[in-house]
């Protein structure tokens, strides 16, 4: 729910943004292209059309980056026989980073083809005219489902990989210098310690 909310704020910039990537004469600036885009198309159609594909970038990229972190984290925990709480502090973060990788590799996956799509939609005359899903239709239709799910994947995968893992190299730290420590679900039905 919190990723959605935050999807309704972010859809705006990120619209902007990828317009003046795809056309830097488009407008000088942020609020110069904002203003533009409003004018030109409205609200929601300078402002949302890419809002079901930010939804399913970012929904799934958020819960597969903390999912795969978290377990991963465990496995190589388990897997050297150490725990967090015994481990040096070099350890911990050797292992921060290698498991903030992989989630960030796994995560750039699976919001990939929707990534595409988000700035595919949100470049001038993209998909055509028409309603939002219609638009995205044609653009998959003209890209490919292949092309819409490889092209740039690895150096996406690259780009994601180590900012996730710098993400979770930071949030260790700073968790660690405050004492605090991350909250483990449990099965209520298991006893627990």
């Amino acid at each position: 729910m919190a990723e959605f909310i935050a999807d309704i704020f972010l859809c705006p910039l990120e619209a902007t943004r990828i317009r003046l990537v795809s056309n830097p004469q488009y407008a000088n600036g942020l609020f110069g292209a904002a203003s533009k885009m409003a004018a030109e198309e409205g609200i929601i159609g300078g402002f949302y059309s890419g809002f079901v594909p930010i939804l399913f970038k970012q929904i799934p990229y958020t819960m597969v980056k903390f999912a795969v972190q978290g377990r991963a984290m465990e496995a190589m925990y388990g897997a050297t026989n150490s725990e967090p709480e015994t481990s040096s502090s070099s350890w911990n973060m050797t292992l921060s980073l290698a498991s903030g990788v992989l989630a960030g590799v796994a995560s750039a996956i699976i919001s990939h083809p929707a990534d595409t799509l988000l700035s595919k939609i949100n470049k001038s005359g993209a998909g055509g005219d028409g309603p939002m899903m219609t638009r995205l239709g044609r653009i998959v239709a003209e890209t490919g489902v292949v092309k819409l799910c490889t092209q740039g994947l690895g150096p996406r995968c690259v780009m994601i990989g180590t900012l996730t893992a710098g993400q979770f190299a930071i949030f260790d730290t700073v968790m660690g210098s405050l004492g605090a420590s991350k909250f483990h679900f449990h099965d209520p039905a298991k006893p627990h310690h």
